[in-house]
């Protein structure tokens, strides 16, 4: 080495720095929002759609229910001439714009309505009778509900927990003094679920499909009343499963309004094309009052339920009391009386 050369450093430098600062906790993975409202938390929020309802249905005694579909469009009010408020959306509880109100009285009078304000109108009269229809279906069905001896509850009155006739169900099982549940949807609009649910059964979703589950999972029945899409959409979702028998069970349907749905679809040419099966029109029944509808539903869940349940709880009844009489019958025998002293011996 040269001397004009610098001399080489052979120990490392020791370099100041400040102590790490301490870390706070991590958050558990079940209480970290970043990671349950991400993708990957998506499965937990779908079982915890499941679980949870299953869990208050449990603590509620609920065993089984009848569901009550129909429009979330229009609402009732208590004036006497039973107008109609058509509101902004599904669910919404905004009202439409005054363009697409039904018309006033005065309006078709001065000429002043639209067409479409005057279809409404006409629409509004008979939506007013189909949500007092559905009020006094669900009340006559509590009110039978509750008589019958069960250490639950039997077929309660569940509707999708909105205005219209999801509300007048839930308020007619409210009336009736029974528990009534809504399961209601999270939408991007303004909703908000009717008052006459009961409380411990007010639910919301954010998946449609755990939402349908719900609605599929208890029904013993299911009344349509006249709606939209989304009433189309549960009807037919729910009579394809009773089509394809996924359903582990009997369901009644019963479609309200005869005159409403036959303008809306025909099935005569499902059949007449073979698109489906002549016997798949059983699959439902058309009612047009409260009462022609109750009696469809009382008939189709005594048949279906209530009378199988009691033949079977006849049956069991009679199954305790041949083993206590047996056992009585047997009282003081020993094992030698049974057996024989051989047979007895030997199993010793």
């Amino acid at each position: 080495m040269s001397d004009l050369e610098p001399e080489l450093e052979t120990t490392p430098r020791k370099v100041e720095t400040a102590p790490p600062q301490a870390l706070a906790k991590a958050p558990l993975a079940y209480e970290n929002p970043t990671f349950l409202d991400g993708a990957e938390g998506r499965p937990i929020r779908i079982i915890s759609e499941y679980l949870e309802p299953l869990g208050r249905f449990r603590r509620e005694q609920i065993q089984d229910t009848v569901v009550f579909f129909g429009s979330a469009r229009f609402r009732g009010r208590e004036e006497a001439d039973r107008a109609l408020e058509l509101l902004d959306n599904t669910g919404s509880t905004q009202p439409a714009p005054s363009s697409e109100q039904p018309a006033s009285i005065p309006q078709i009078v001065e000429g002043t309505a639209s067409d479409l304000q005057r279809k409404r109108a006409v629409a509004a009269v008979e939506m007013a009778r189909y949500y007092e229809d559905a009020r006094r279906l669900a009340q006559m069905l509590t009110g039978w509900a509750k008589q019958i001896p069960s250490p639950r509850h039997r077929f309660v009155v569940t509707s999708g927990g909105g205005p219209g006739i999801m509300e007048a169900a839930n308020r007619g099982a409210h009336e009736a003094g029974g528990k009534t549940i809504g399961l209601n949807i999270r939408l991007p609009f303004e909703q908000a679920p009717n008052p006459y649910i009961t409380p411990s059964l007010n639910f919301e979703f954010h998946y449609f499909f755990m939402r349908k589950l719900w609605f599929a999972y208890l029904s013993k029945a299911l009344v349509v009343f006249p709606g939209g899409f989304g009433t189309l959409d549960e009807m037919f979702e729910i009579l394809t499963l009773a089509q394809t028998q996924k359903l582990a069970k009997k369901i009644t349907v019963v479609i309200y309004g005869s005159e409403y749905w036959k303008k809306v679809f025909n099935l005569e040419v499902l059949v007449d094309t073979g698109a489906i099966s002549p016997k798949d029109i059983e699959l439902f029944q058309f009612a047009d009052t409260p009462e022609q509808a109750f009696a469809m539903l009382k008939q189709g869940l005594t048949e279906n339920y209530l009378l199988g349940e009691a033949e079977a709880g006849k049956q069991a009844t009679a199954a305790v009391a041949a083993a206590a009489a047996s056992k009585e019958l047997m009282a003081g025998w020993t094992l030698e009386d049974f057996l024989g002293p051989g047979m007895a011996r030997m199993n010793r």
